[in-house]
């Protein structure tokens, strides 16, 4: 007797599932309390050019037919479709799935939960968010005897080292970019990463799971890093903050617009924060609850290896449940909480404008952001030298401004009132600013 495993997808992740079943099979027995058997594993290209540690008798190119056989379906094969098709047909033939598609679950999570409640059985996906940080976990399980009062984090490994070889070497975003590429950490085509889908995707999750609320990718405002450039980190640095492209949802109950944040935007950190230490293509989430106040997780968020390690623990949970009885956490919705408009999101911001240097530029710049009202926490002239400087009056001054928290909306109005003004040439930047 054995528990039988279906692998759908054979790429890097795929390759050190199969390794590690077949590494540590006395381990996961034990664990599970029955052998976990490698039935099959489904390709689109049964001649591809494989790792010698994948037995090519495993291959097929019949992922149904080896859906029908197992007992638990691992899909690892990314993208939507056939991924949605095949989860669903697993779920529905009474078969629990463990996957790592954060695309597919953003996009389709709703149909998938309630496919695996009506057939008893199990969806798990640690894998697809942040890699081997068992963040999903502590949401799904360590948290529900909590209330989760926001969750923050780096997400995807590809920005944080783009922005991290910015920030410690100097490079240009263009450079650190293509640096990213030949390393294997960004795809030949990044926009899912350097445009922040894939941290929205992931972001969409935990929001889900946090708040009990079904939240799509549809719901998240999104914010990119292709337009951070080398002084706007030069500037952060100066000031005790790094830039980071920061994903989070929290609760926002200010009596009039309660709602949940869901965002995805490059971040001033200050140095305090744990999140500003988060270095290469490493991931972090803070978690703070009404109880357990702030927990923060850090560990790979990406990569074969670690992505696997999260893939199995899903996969020897849902075979100790079928050893011994009884279901995963379920899927928990209630109440009517709304998504909050971006508008309506609030935080302390930094802006960078290029002004003339005549008498009453100070005060001009500080009537826009009162006619706003915005409050002004600080103006100090930028001692860095900025990108298109070419363009700027000789005497220019470059300030920035750092608000008290303010909301977006009232942010962008100002803005667009400086850009107005003759005194101010170009506005040049825009960040929020994470809390200590």
């Amino acid at each position: 007797m054995s528990i039988k495993i279906a692998l759908l997808g054979c790429g890097t992740v795929g390759t050190e599932v199969a390794r590690l079943l077949k590494e540590n099979k006395d381990i996961f027995t034990a664990r599970a309390g029955d052998e976990l058997e490698l039935i099959g594993i489904s390709v689109r290209n049964l001649d591809a050019p494989r790792d010698p540690i994948i037995d090519r008798d495993l291959l097929t190119d019949d992922a149904e037919g080896l859906i029908e056989k197992a007992d638990i379906v691992i899909e690892l094969i990314g993208g939507i479709e056939p991924p949605r098709s095949l989860v669903l047909k697993a779920l529905n033939s009474g078969k629990s799935v463990v996957t790592g598609n954060k695309a597919l679950l953003a996009a389709h999570g709703p149909e998938l939960y309630e496919a695996a409640a009506a057939n008893d059985v199990d969806i798990y996906y640690e894998a697809a968010v942040a890699g081997a940080v068992p963040v999903v976990y502590a949401l799904r399980e360590s948290m529900t005897g909590d209330r989760v009062l926001s969750v923050h984090g780096i997400l995807n490994g590809t920005t944080n080292y783009i922005l991290d070889e910015m920030t410690t070497k100097g490079l240009s975003y263009e450079t650190a970019l293509a640096q990213a590429q030949a390393l294997g950490y960004a795809e030949a085509d990044p926009t899912a990463d350097v445009d922040g889908h894939d941290a929205a995707a992931k972001i969409a999750i935990l929001a889900s799971l946090a708040f009990h609320k079904r939240v799509s990718i549809d719901d998240v405002y999104v914010e990119g890093i292709r337009n951070v450039t080398a002084a706007d980190i030069a500037t952060a640095k100066a000031m005790g903050y790094v830039i980071k492209l920061i994903a989070t949802t929290q609760m926002i109950s200010n009596g009039t617009n309660n709602g949940i944040e869901v965002r995805v935007s490059p971040t001033m950190v200050p140095l305090s924060n744990p999140l500003a230490s988060v270095q290469g293509s490493f991931n972090a989430v803070t978690i703070e609850g009404a109880a357990a106040d702030r927990l923060t997780f850090h560990g790979r968020g990406a990569g074969g290896a670690p992505t696997a390690s999260a893939v199995l623990s899903d996969v020897i949970a849902a075979a100790a449940k079928i050893v011994g009885g009884g279901r995963a956490p379920k899927e928990i919705v209630y109440g009517d909480t709304p998504i909050l408009d971006p508008c309506e999101s609030r935080s302390r911001y930094f802006i960078t404008v290029v002004v003339q240097d005549v008498i009453g530029t100070l005060a001009a710049v500080a009537d826009v952001f009162a006619e706003a009202g915005v409050s002004v926490s600080a103006i100090m002239q930028t001692p860095v030298r900025e990108e298109g400087a070419e363009q700027d009056p000789a005497d220019a001054q470059y300030l920035t401004i750092t608000t008290h928290e303010a909301k977006q909306c009232e942010i962008e109005e100002t803005v667009r009132n400086l850009e107005a003004r003759k005194e101010v040439d170009r506005v040049i930047r825009m960040y929020r600013v994470e809390a200590n």
